[in-house]
């Protein structure tokens, strides 16, 4: 299937109320919503990161460009109000500190997902899931009925447990298997982008 076809063929999405679901329904919500608008949802993180150097456009936002430009997707950005223009070995020590106490960072700007059927949602591993920036989204945004797609940039990690923090934050979604690639990829491997949005 091209990737075009994402915001194009007919899928509807099954309702998640309190009923039991049939083996034919949890088969069909293992997939992705192709029907109505899709949204991409992402934090990306430049200058200095691990295996790339100091970098002026993010892994994360590479990979959100590759999607946008293969399925039409709309953007938002989340943008942290904290700076985290600083080197990498004290960005580590921020992103932990960040998960061990839970905090919620507050971003800029907002969006409306209530017209959008899909959401991509992407980032960088940061100490095992996504910076703690997006939880705050998470927080603030009810995506009950809607497809997820997550996608992750990272140096080793893969997926760590993006996947089942988005089914925690989203119980009543459709969360899809995620995916993951090397930041030091991105640059210069389009088509396994590519290749994975066929698959879906």
């Amino acid at each position: 299937m091209k990737a075009k076809s994402i915001l194009t063929a007919a899928l509807a999405l099954l309702c998640t109320a309190c009923t039991a679901q049939t083996p034919q329904q949890q088969t069909e919500q293992t997939t992705m919503n192709k029907q109505g608008k899709t949204l991409i949802v992402f934090f990306s993180h430049a200058g200095e990161n691990y295996a790339v150097g100091n970098i002026e456009v993010g892994n994360t936002k590479i990979v959100a460009d590759y999607i946008s430009e293969a399925t039409g997707a709309e953007q938002f950005e989340i943008v942290c109000e904290k700076d985290y223009d600083m080197p990498y070995m004290k960005l580590i020590e921020v992103a932990k500190a960040e998960t061990n106490s839970g905090e919620l960072p507050a971003y800029k700007g907002d969006v409306d997902c209530t017209p959008y059927d899909t959401i991509f949602i992407g980032g960088p591993i940061w100490w095992g899931t996504y910076p703690q920036v997006m939880f705050t989204f998470f927080r603030d945004h009810d995506l009950s009925g809607k497809t997820i797609v997550p996608f992750v940039t990272h140096e080793g990690s893969g997926l760590a447990s993006t996947v089942s923090d988005l089914k925690k934050a989203y119980p009543n979604a459709n969360v899809l298997p995620g995916f993951a690639m090397y930041g030091h990829d991105v640059r210069t491997n389009k088509e396994k982008v590519i290749k994975w949005l066929n698959s879906l």
